[in-house]
């Protein structure tokens, strides 16, 4: 069927099409008119295309980002324009016709939305989207999403989507809920991820399974984290984490060097255990590219007359040289101090003596070991810092920004590792009692035998996360098939074996008909792209997203119901 708008793209046109008549249609990009002579630039998603006219009135009720078709001859241009794919040729106009005019005033300049404020560039979306550099990253989104399907077929997984409407579970975050309108008083929900779903289709018999799913949660709102988002869910049967790790480690590698010019850590990833992760960069997500290295040195003061080390958990980073005034290391401690730390000591050692604030405090024996065991060298700096509890994440906060203020984290690089060993449970000081510390569906490592020990404190499981950058981008398990383990396992945190039957139904009779052992994970899309588009923020990467207070200014959303929904609803909004 013939286009009645266009029969060329505004970006494909050479010098070998000199000589054409073509029709090309898209937005008015720029109009200058020279008085005699009127330059005109339009623009499609594939690029630019110079349009050259003499018939000045024409264009003097035309507004820029007016949609148009325009016919012309393509001639060679006398002034090359080597910035332009296009820039060796120009069309000489013959007609134009207005397809959709563009208000005279915009909100912002096209080409330069990402000055504008966040709100109003959302509010506008779809005039944000068509700055190239806005557009480019959606482009990007479908271009990954593309090659992911195609990675997982030929790896022998098979896409499978799951119920978007669903019931309402507690895996750790809060639910977006749907009143019934046919059953009084109950509710469904929104997806947190397809987690149940994926482990019922194992129980089903499906080998390798895998979806580009939707995910929903009522959660606060920041830079990489949105109400909805997608990931890559893929589960497989009789698999180990192994198994998993291999099919984690291929599809990363292969996405970042095929979208990314930087250099990617090659397979197999590094695995951490998480207590590790956490003693040497106080972080179960680190970012490798940051060489500096955690070191508990509390056994060094044990005995210290210092108070601001006595009877304290102390860390230590070392780093190489630190020639900073005395200023900058004052806003490094307040920085901290906001962070929660009770202060921050450094030490230098300059020609093998210390020099700083506290060194008055320190015993010969302790500043002796403190170069032994830190390896301490001329022109070494030292930041110390302490608490009655773990500082493990206060000196994981130090590290980082220690690697920004002294520009050491390397920025041509993409550098992965797997966290894994991570704790079963993790204490609730507030309700005085054991919570799953990360996925409860997870097998723990020793099986029924390691949860009846009462060594609760030291019970890992079988969870693992796939980070890159300090980004968390991937979170998976082996899962717990075994209604005995899983009844124990749910115990320790406080659910008796009548919650798991009703909420977790599904899955506590599946689990009963022979249930193989599967494990799986679940790569975070918007993630992926957010790093592939050297992007700190997520909503960059999502087409419309809702502002960081979880408002969709474009559609006005959440908005009211009317008195009729909410009474079909059987809803009564509270003052």
């Amino acid at each position: 069927m013939e286009n009645i708008y266009r029969d060329h793209y505004c970006g494909e046109l050479r010098r070998e099409d000199a000589g054409k008549k073509v029709r090309v249609a898209g937005w008015i990009n720029s109009i200058r008119n020279l008085g005699g002579l009127v330059f005109v630039t339009l623009r499609d998603e594939t690029g630019l295309v110079q349009i050259i006219s003499e018939d000045v009135k024409t264009f003097e009720d035309i507004t820029r980002e007016s949609t148009a078709t325009i016919v012309g001859e393509v001639r060679v241009r006398s002034d090359i324009n080597p910035n332009m794919p296009t820039g060796e040729i120009e069309i000489v106009l013959e007609s134009i016709e207005i397809l959709g005019k563009c208000l005279n005033i915009l909100p912002f300049e096209i080409n330069r939305s990402k000055e504008a404020s966040e709100e109003t560039r959302l509010k506008y979306r779809y005039l944000d989207l068509r700055n190239p550099l806005v557009h480019d990253k959606i482009k990007l989104r479908v271009d990954v999403i593309d090659f992911i399907r195609k990675t997982m077929k030929d790896l022998g997984f098979t896409e499978i989507t799951t119920p978007i409407i669903t019931a309402s579970s507690p895996e750790g975050a809060r639910d977006f809920v749907i009143p019934s309108r046919n059953y009084k008083g109950k509710f469904y929900a929104l997806p947190q991820a397809p987690q149940i779903y994926k482990q019922l289709l194992m129980v089903s018999g499906f080998n390798r399974y895998f979806q580009i799913a939707p995910c929903f949660r009522d959660e606060d709102c920041r830079a990489d984290r949105t109400l909805e988002f997608y990931q890559l869910d893929l589960e497989m049967s009789f698999a180990t984490e192994e198994d998993v790790y291999a099919v984690g480690e291929k599809v990363f590698y292969d996405i970042f060097t095929h979208f990314s010019d930087k250099i990617v850590s090659k397979p197999p990833f590094r695995r951490i255990p998480y207590r590790e992760a956490m003693a040497k960069y106080g972080s179960d997500k680190p970012d490798l590219r940051n060489p500096l290295i955690i070191e508990d040195v509390s056994d060094i003061f044990i005995n210290s007359e210092f108070n601001g080390f006595k009877g304290k958990r102390v860390k230590a980073i070392k780093v190489d040289l630190c020639d900073k005034p005395n200023s900058w290391y004052k806003k490094l401690e307040e920085f901290m101090k906001e962070k929660g730390a009770l202060g921050l000591a450094y030490l230098k050692l300059m020609e093998e003596e210390f020099k700083g604030s506290i060194i008055k405090f320190l015993s010969e024996e302790e500043q002796k070991a403190l170069k032994e065991k830190l390896s301490l060298k001329n022109n070494n700096v030292i930041f110390l810092i302490a608490d009655q509890k773990d500082p493990a994440k206060l000196a994981g906060i130090l590290r980082n920004k220690l690697g920004e203020e002294l520009d050491l984290i390397k920025k041509d690089c993409f550098e992965f590792c797997i966290i894994n060993d991570f704790p079963m449970y993790e204490y609730n000081e507030e309700e005085q009692k054991w919570d799953f510390g990360h996925n409860p569906f997870s097998m723990p490592k020793g099986g029924l035998k390691a949860l009846e020990d009462g060594d609760i404190e030291n019970i890992v499981a079988y969870q693992y996360d796939f980070v890159c950058n300090g980004n968390e981008m991937a979170s998976g398990a082996v899962r717990n098939h075994d209604i005995e383990i899983m009844k124990k396992a749910f115990a320790i945190a406080g659910y008796d074996e009548e919650v798991i039957k009703n909420k977790f139904r599904s899955l506590y009779t599946a689990f009963q008909y022979g249930a193989p052992p599967h494990a799986g994970m679940a790569p975070g899309i918007d993630r992926m792209i957010m790093l592939l588009s050297d992007e700190e923020n997520l909503r960059e990467v999502q087409v419309f997203p809702p502002n960081v207070s979880g408002m969709d200014l474009l559609m006005g959303s959440p908005n009211e119901l009317d008195e009729k929904q909410l009474r079909e609803l059987h809803i009564k909004v509270r003052d």
